[in-house]
């Protein structure tokens, strides 16, 4: 197969259903061997099954490209190596890691528990660096590779209900900007996607108020397929100067995200004393402080 990926091997969590079947389907399309990586479970994390991964594999089949099932665990060290492994033992070499694994256990802070804090963890944060980790030898070994993480606006902006979910995908920006750094000298990429698209995570989103019913409205008209392009540029080489960025992409639209950097900056001669910083620097800065504000207060325009 001719395309961006021809000759690659692409290695696609949490690929079963939603935003990571679209961007396997797309792997394959673009000639990519895809290794479709899913447990095949519930949000909550009960079940398991390999037919949803499966049925992925003989969709690309079908259209004349390879894959293969994988239902190992991004969640745990051994998890993540028998999944690059697979890629290895089918294709003989992997070239790109999409990591979008991922699942939901959304609660108000002062509610959240230990269990729904360390699950979100353990697959979204954990799981990208288990996965990314286990593939870095052999991007580091033969001097090339890319990865693709998902991040979401909930972590770079903020949300309300997610502070275990916000802190994972803030924490996956974070890491891929340190993959990014490290990996460089070997010719190894490292970004990020912001996805907005309607999928069986989003699907739990509440719809009760009139507010919350626009907003999943919106969602609604956001193709999970939409995001598997720009996940295909990102993984090829003709993505080889992008690297360490973070896009969010909603329907036909490219978003490039801000990093933080400084804003402001005050001196105080003879150094400061807890009085003099909200006499002086508080109010000196006020002016560029941040809105609390969530992630749709921010993207708050109707998806192009």
């Amino acid at each position: 197969m001719s395309g961006l990926m021809a000759g690659k091997v692409a290695l696609v969590t949490g690929a079963g259903g939603g935003i990571g079947r679209g961007i396997a389907l797309a792997m394959a399309a673009a000639g990519a061997r895809v290794v479709v990586n899913d447990l095949g479970v519930s949000m909550s994390g009960e079940g398991g099954d390999s037919g949803p991964a499966q049925r992925v594999v003989e969709e690309i089949r079908a259209a004349g490209g390879e894959a293969v099932a994988n239902t190992d665990s991004v969640s745990t060290w051994a998890g993540a190596n028998a999944i690059v492994q697979c890629a290895l033992d089918n294709f003989g070499r992997i070239d790109a890691v999409v990591n979008n694994a991922g699942n939901l256990r959304d609660r108000m802070f002062f509610k959240m528990n230990e269990e729904e804090w360390r699950s979100v963890i353990d697959v979204h944060l954990n799981g990208t660096f288990f996965v990314s980790r286990a593939a870095a030898n052999y991007f580091k070994d033969q001097e090339s590779g890319a990865y693709v993480h998902m991040t979401s606006t909930s972590g770079l902006i903020g949300n309300l209900g997610q502070a275990n979910y916000s802190a994972a995908k803030l924490g996956i920006a974070a890491l891929s900007k340190s993959i990014a750094l490290d990996m460089q000298r070997f010719n190894v990429r490292s970004n990020c996607i912001a996805p907005f698209a309607w999928s069986r995570m989003t699907s739990s989103i509440p719809a009760e108020t009139p507010e919350e019913k626009a907003r999943v409205a919106k969602l609604q008209k956001m193709e999970a397929g939409k995001i598997g392009p720009v996940a295909v540029y990102l993984a090829s080489p003709a993505a080889s100067e992008v690297n360490g960025q973070i896009f969010a992409v909603r329907a036909n639209e490219i978003i490039l995200m801000s990093q933080p950097r400084p804003v402001r900056s005050v001196h105080m001669s003879e150094g400061w004393t807890p009085e003099s910083v909200g006499e002086v620097a508080m109010p000196a800065m006020r002016s560029s402080f941040f809105k609390l504000e969530r992630s749709p207060d921010v993207i708050s325009w109707d998806p192009i």
